[in-house]
């Protein structure tokens, strides 16, 4: 597969062997691969995520499976959200967070606390065995605009609580990858940590905040749905996801 940019075709690379799917059981995933490089690779980016892709490292990728069409890019059109009751609760539990965005550099404090998060919730998967160079480069190595929101508990000084990596877009704000204290369930951080990067989106007059892919049947990836309204990319482009959770009918 093949794009044609102004100075050379952009090739892709579909990854093999195929993977054991980490969120449906019973399933291989499979992904389309490329390279993030050349003097328009801000425009690339933005191109690429409006088409569903994700970035990592110097990479971006798209799930492309065997029999399953599971995982469903989605975007929250930031300045029409409306938070639930439980959302607006949950902001009002965080009032005293203070969040603040910084250069995307890997820190032990950051790194102690994203172990104790993949230890609770992803110990079984490859991110399990990750050390500080492995999160440093996740981190670090990014040819996009690339920072890092920290949230700190009462003040700029206080305990980190939650960090997320983010890309600044021409179109909004996408959410690489977040993780948190999850020793404070009633707090509901990750919500209110998604909640801020669209409030963030908003205030920048950003249209988007892009929340990767939903995967209706994952109880790790449902919840994006929550966020209301929320957009889903299919055959026929982005339209509303509906109430009922299910991708739009031409997808």
């Amino acid at each position: 597969m093949f794009i044609r940019q102004a100075q050379a075709p952009l090739r892709f690379f579909r990854t093999t062997p195929a993977l054991r799917c980490p969120y449906l059981t019973h399933k291989f995933e499979t992904k389309l691969v490329t390279e993030l490089a050349g003097p328009d690779v801000l425009d690339l980016h933005d191109r690429l995520t409006d088409s569903g892709f994700r970035r990592s490292h110097h990479f971006v990728y798209k799930p492309l499976c065997d029999g399953c069409r599971a995982c469903v890019p989605v975007r929250v059109p930031a300045a029409e959200f409306t938070p639930s009751r439980s959302q607006k609760r949950i902001w009002r539990a965080n009032e005293g967070v203070h969040a603040a965005v910084v250069p995307a550099m890997a820190t032990s404090e950051q790194f102690a606390l994203f172990s104790r998060y993949v230890a609770a919730r992803h110990g079984d998967g490859d991110m399990a065995d990750m050390d500080f160079d492995d999160y440093r480069a996740m981190t670090e190595e990014s040819p996009v605009d690339t920072h890092l929101v920290e949230f700190r508990d009462g003040g700029p000084a206080g305990k980190l609580v939650g960090t997320c990596l983010i890309d600044a877009l021409g179109s909004g704000l996408s959410a690489v990858y977040s993780f948190f204290d999850t020793r404070q369930p009633r707090r509901a951080l990750g919500v209110y940590m998604v909640m801020w990067m669209i409030t963030e989106a908003a205030r920048r007059r950003l249209p988007y905040v892009y929340l990767g892919y939903w995967i209706n049947d994952s109880q790790k990836m449902a919840y994006k749905a929550r966020y209301r309204p929320i957009e889903a990319l299919g055959p026929g482009g982005w339209e509303r996801l509906g109430s009922t959770g299910v991708p739009p009918a031409s997808s």
